[in-house]
């Protein structure tokens, strides 16, 4: 059942992808914060090729890499769409910082505590997308420009369950008070992004299962 939960999580994240991916391309701009996506493309970058996950964690991290890829591509491709007056040396040059500091501090980070599964980075990082979600809704007032209700609810389900499994079956979680108080977490900031976003809909007179 464990295995089950973990990967039913995994799948429900590679949707909440494959949608981040469809609305970038449709609404010509990126879906995902630019500092979560480096904090995410890092720590699936260590935990397939540096820190290797077992399986079928493995397989789902290679994929998540190569999905978060293709978001750096539309990052790169429609940044000024969202940012017209910043530079492509300044885009370069933000993006290598913000990913050159996810990966020391995740891989120092996890090798320090003896994490070598990632997990407080996982739920760490998890909780800053969360939250930058939010806070991307506003900044883009309150529009649905690189944001989709499906986004959101199969982020939700997918980190609720890979909590749901960590919070029943991982002994690092039984013996922490830092991993509940992220599941808790998470699913507040989660849930908030689902509400303001079905608000905006019907604010917008959008149909709630429009993509």
């Amino acid at each position: 059942m464990q295995t089950i939960i973990l990967t039913v999580g995994g799948i429900f994240w590679i949707l909440t992808y494959f949608f981040i991916i469809f609305k970038g391309s449709k609404d010509k701009t990126y879906g995902m914060p630019l500092i979560a996506l480096c904090a995410n493309i890092s720590w699936e970058f260590i935990f397939s090729f540096i820190l290797p996950s077992s399986t079928p964690q493995l397989f789902i991290n290679y994929l998540w890499f190569g999905l978060d890829c293709v978001i750096v591509f539309q990052f790169f491709r429609y940044y000024k769409n969202e940012f017209p007056n910043l530079s492509s040396s300044k885009a370069f040059t933000a993006f290598g910082l913000l990913l050159f500091s996810a990966f020391i501090i995740i891989l120092s980070g996890s090798i320090l505590l003896g994490d070598h599964r990632g997990v407080y980075a996982a739920f760490g990082q998890n909780l800053l997308m969360s939250i930058l979600f939010v806070g991307m809704f506003f900044k883009r007032g309150e529009g649905l420009r690189g944001q989709s209700i499906f986004i959101a609810v199969f982020k939700m389900i997918g980190t609720g369950l890979t909590s749901i499994h960590f919070y029943l079956y991982e002994p690092v979680s039984h013996s922490s008070f830092i991993l509940p108080s992220l599941f808790v977490s998470i699913l507040f900031f989660d849930l908030l992004y689902v509400l303001l976003l079905a608000n905006s809909y019907k604010k917008n007179n959008v149909s709630i299962l429009r993509i």
